[in-house]
């Protein structure tokens, strides 16, 4: 057999496998298996503050939820709006067909590494807006959630926190603006907190690094029952389609999470 007619043979094959990969995808989105009736699918994206592991207000979260939804949980740590998309996990997101994404990003869009970093006025607004605009698109309704703090205390004033984050929050409060999308304040809400607790108190939610010591992003059991329950509360206050999807009355309570 001629070079020719091996280098044509070779270019039919990956052709078909491409083709191939496009209908498995397609097909893995066509047959996602839907909720029980009645049932509500909710699904989070995002970054580790948001994941259903130590850390993350995830489990907190979840802990409140009713029978008449569904969670699933995919954030995942390091990532960020762009890397999330990136790596394929958006497409992932897509193909188990929700009703409602909730996306949060943020914390790695500061990150200075190029396959992570975006600039909050130019390319992160360009990312959330993609996720807003391809969730529609799948026949779901998004909601975004602005950053969870950081506990960054001013250094001028040691009662406040001087959050890094605020670009971010801005630009994710400006496309909720922008395309009439509902949107959970959590950065100006874990602020409002952190701030009345006062870091000792604050310093109780934060999960420790593994020297011992504190670590200022992400949050312990109780911080994430404390922002799970504020997350929740928000929600139900702009999107109150969702208030059967949970049972405040049956979880912990968040007030005692911060005593």
């Amino acid at each position: 057999m001629s070079r020719t007619n091996i280098s044509l043979l070779t270019l039919i094959a990956c052709i078909l496998s491409i083709l191939a990969s496009t209908q498995t995808l397609a097909a893995s989105a066509k047959n996602a298996p839907p909720p029980a009736a009645g049932v509500v699918r909710v699904v989070i994206v995002g970054d580790t503050t948001a994941r259903d592991k130590l850390g993350g207000w995830g489990p907190g979260f979840k802990s409140f939820f009713s029978d008449k939804a569904e969670y699933i949980n995919l954030a995942v740590g390091g990532r960020s709006s762009k890397k999330f998309i990136d790596e394929n996990r958006w497409a992932k997101a897509l193909a188990i067909k929700a009703d409602y994404y909730l996306i949060q990003f943020g914390h790695n869009d500061e990150s200075a590494k190029d396959d992570t970093h975006t600039d909050p006025n130019t390319t992160y607004k360009q990312f959330i807006s993609r996720y807003v605009d391809e969730a529609r698109a799948n026949g779901a309704k998004p909601i975004l959630i602005t950053s969870l703090v950081r506990r960054q205390w001013d250094p001028n004033d040691p009662n406040k926190i001087k959050s890094s984050l605020v670009p971010y929050a801005e630009a994710a409060k400006a496309v909720a603006a922008e395309k009439k999308v509902p949107l959970v304040d959590l950065h100006a809400r874990s602020i409002e907190i952190y701030q009345q607790l006062g870091k000792e108190k604050a310093n109780e939610l934060a999960a420790l690094k593994d020297d011992g010591s504190i670590d200022n992003t992400h949050v312990n059991e109780k911080g994430s029952v404390l922002f799970g329950k504020v997350i929740a509360q928000e929600l139900i206050k702009v999107e109150p389609d969702l208030k059967p999807c949970f049972k405040f009355e049956e979880a912990p309570d968040a007030n005692s999470a911060s005593k």
